[in-house]
């Protein structure tokens, strides 16, 4: 089975100056984890998850250090407004993994594991072509092995 077998097609996607505002807003209404973040000619350039989102929110090692290790994470949850004010470049991932819609789904399977990731975008000649979760993966080798039974 390959990754063109299974993987959306119709992917939501960000661009590097949208408003986080409206991205984190797409994310809790629509239930995704994290979106691609392609450049105008639909090359991807980064990814941004709600775990980048909230982790600028937390304390650099340097105030922990300078406030001896005291810090009030209750109060920290108002500095949420303050990154929903960036852009999505401000706070995307570089570091971006991919695969090709021709490569063997447990393949694509094994570098979300090893990357510990859950969704990977598809790429073909470097523009955004598709996406695949750890589920799509699942569902698909569920179907193949276990609705053929006899």
């Amino acid at each position: 089975m390959l990754v063109k077998e299974i993987m959306t097609t119709a992917v939501r996607a960000a661009g590097p100056e949208d408003p986080i505002r409206e991205v984190a807003a797409t994310m809790c209404f629509h239930k995704f984890s994290g979106l691609p973040v392609v450049d105008a000619a639909g090359k991807i350039v980064g990814v941004i998850s709600e775990k980048d989102i909230l982790h600028g929110m937390f304390p650099k090692f340097e105030d922990l250090v300078t406030s001896s290790g005291l810090v009030d994470f209750e109060a920290l949850e108002h500095e949420y407004q303050n990154m929903v004010n960036l852009k999505v470049g401000d706070l995307m991932s570089q570091r971006i993994i991919t695969v090709e819609p021709e490569m063997p789904v447990l393949k694509a399977a094994s570098i979300m594991f090893r990357n510990r990731i859950r969704r990977i975008p598809v790429q073909e000649d470097g523009r955004l072509v598709g996406i695949i979760s750890i589920g799509d993966v699942h569902k698909a080798i569920f179907r193949q092995n276990l609705t053929k039974i006899a």
